[in-house]
């Protein structure tokens, strides 16, 4: 290969990277601004959706795990959505010590406006892209994860 060549690649490389950077972010902003409508963050949402998903109340350190962000974060996280009336904080009746995040019943109903917002653009960014082309990104995108 030739060094003219090498160094064509490496700048159509460092292209692409830039435009995947910019779809990411185009695409968080979409999907902030579809859970801002919802009166949530993407943080906020997360942790709302975990609580969904695991169908009863979790300690921080679980949450921290399963959202990979640090403990000290969840905490501040969880006293927001304590105060917006989201979670309350339960003692865990197995260990007097630990304390467990639970949905009240605006957190649940809060999550489910966050997820018809998030299937809205979903459907918005499928109608973008057809399925073949879909399908590639999702290869591409694979091979570089």
């Amino acid at each position: 290969m030739k060094q003219s060549d090498a160094s064509g690649d490496a700048e159509e490389a460092g292209k692409l990277a830039f435009a995947l950077m910019h779809a990411g972010q185009a695409i968080e902003d979409r999907v902030e601004a579809a859970l801002g409508r919802a009166g949530l963050s993407l943080a906020k949402f997360g942790v709302l959706s975990e609580l969904v998903r695991a169908n009863e109340s979790l300690t921080l350190s679980e949450l921290a795990s399963r959202l990979s962000c640090v403990r000290s974060n969840m905490t501040q996280l969880i006293d927001r959505l304590e105060a917006d009336g989201l979670v309350e904080r339960v003692d865990d009746p197995a260990d007097r010590r630990t304390v467990r995040a639970a949905l009240t019943p605006n957190g649940r109903i809060q999550q489910a406006a966050g997820e018809r917002e998030m299937k809205s653009v979903h459907r918005d960014l499928a109608a973008l892209l057809g399925t073949r082309d879909r399908a590639q990104l999702n290869q591409v995108l694979s091979a570089l994860g």
